[in-house]
């Protein structure tokens, strides 16, 4: 976690924030795709929302039998975030992105913005983080959106029979960002069988076309890094040296518009080195995921088979394996193999084409209650995913111009269209 956050932030200087809109009607002002997404949404375009909202956590028991390694003595159940009216309010359930716990920066924004619009709300972490795999997935293994569909809809159900006696719900709705919003749309078919909620809404943001494809869009920016993802530690060293001495050398106060705009006027980070860190913070990421499932599974990939570790066992080798590892590692090593298991005959492409939103395109492209949101410049996706997506979505579908891969997303316009969509008003732009 210290590490991802470190990276994080180190991306989150590369580039100053521009201080003037471009010439068009969109005022969201940062044109580049890996900036946009890098940077993110200056503080002053963001909506104003209040400083606090009435919340509380929520602790669910899902497997009540289940024995987890003594690693993960501190993980008591999966954690969501519920936010609450005092009257009668329709439901909102939030799934994020990737690795995404129930409080990320992106979630507690667009939980403001919702309760503000008269919302109940409930956020739920990513069936990829560590809490997700040890608490509510019945595998353990992430990635297949059928299964995480099926977790996370019997998470829903649990959360919402802990505060159905505390709150009054009017109508539930769905929405989900990156890898979440392909989620959600698996969640509200998976409802059309069970009709536990009969979704009214369901909100896509910035979602893959396909899992894989994205995936290894995504890896392709570790082959910016000089000598390639073999040299990630060196290459990593090497840029916080440069930002630490840029900073030092420069007699700066504190990390702050002046010093982000220093940064960018002398060029401190390529666009080579940019692509890389951001591909070196997905690996990062994906390490938490690929240790986590390997531990619960005790596939013996990363830790040996067998071996039980104890909290104060030193994970330093462990992790610094798990940077190492590919998404491709973890589809050819472990995914894949546990998935033919279930069902033999299987083949990686079946596989492939069923973490797609291609598996279930029908449903898709005939129920009125789907909506999406997304950026021309999305580096997640190919130009035919983009035309794919509009015309899968036709009206139901809106594309900004710029913002990359959700850097848009807490933008005060984004933010007035999602609930302007939840609230299902007719005068959508």
């Amino acid at each position: 976690m210290f590490y991802s956050r470190l990276f994080c932030i180190v991306c989150m200087l590369l580039l100053p924030i521009p201080v003037l809109a471009l010439d068009d009607r969109y005022g969201y002002p940062i044109q580049g795709s890996h900036e946009a997404s890098i940077i993110g949404t200056p503080a002053e375009l963001m909506p104003e929302l209040p400083a606090r909202v009435p919340t509380r956590q929520l602790v669910l028991d899902l497997f009540p039998d289940r024995k987890k390694p003594p690693i993960f003595f501190y993980d008591e159940g999966l954690r969501c975030t519920f936010a609450y009216q005092d009257k009668k309010a329709p439901l909102v359930f939030i799934v994020g992105g990737a690795g995404a716990g129930d409080r990320t920066d992106k979630l507690i924004v667009m939980t403001k913005a919702l309760y503000q619009a008269g919302f109940h709300v409930i956020t739920l972490p990513s069936p990829s983080s560590a809490n997700f795999i040890v608490s509510a997935s019945r595998s353990s293994v992430p990635g297949d959106l059928t299964e995480d569909a099926a977790d996370l809809y019997r998470a829903m159900d649990a959360a919402w029979k802990q505060v159905q006696g505390d709150i009054e719900v009017s109508s539930f709705h769905l929405c989900g960002y990156s890898l979440g919003a392909s989620e959600v749309a698996f969640v509200a078919k998976l409802d059309e069988e069970r009709k536990l909620f009969n979704f009214g809404k369901v909100l896509m943001i910035n979602p893959p076309v396909s899992v894989y494809n994205s995936a290894t869009r995504i890896e392709e920016l570790m082959k910016q890094i000089p000598g390639g993802a073999k040299k990630q530690g060196f290459f990593v060293n090497r840029m916080l040296s440069k930002f630490s001495q840029f900073y030092r050398y420069g007699n700066f106060v504190t990390i702050n518009e002046d010093f982000l705009y220093a940064i960018y006027t002398e060029k401190l980070f390529t666009h080579e080195e940019t692509a890389g860190l951001i591909g070196i913070t997905y690996r990062i990421g994906m390490a938490g995921m690929l240790f986590t499932s390997d531990v619960m599974t005790n596939s013996g990939y990363v830790v040996p088979k067998n071996r039980v570790l104890r909290p104060t066992d030193s994970l330093y080798e462990y992790f610094m394996v798990s940077t190492h590892l590919s998404f491709f590692d973890y589809f050819n090593e472990q995914f894949y193999p546990h998935f033919q298991k279930q069902r033999p005959g299987l083949t990686k492409q079946q596989l492939i084409d069923a973490q797609s939103l291609k598996s279930i395109e029908g449903y898709l492209k005939s129920s009125a209650k789907f909506g999406l949101i997304t950026n021309e410049n999305d580096f997640i996706l190919t130009r035919a995913e983009l035309d794919y997506l509009r015309q899968l979505f036709g009206k139901r579908a809106k594309i900004y111009p710029r913002g990359g891969h959700l850097g848009n997303i807490e933008y005060k316009d984004n933010l007035a269209y999602m609930i302007a969509f939840l609230q299902d008003k007719e005068t959508l732009q």
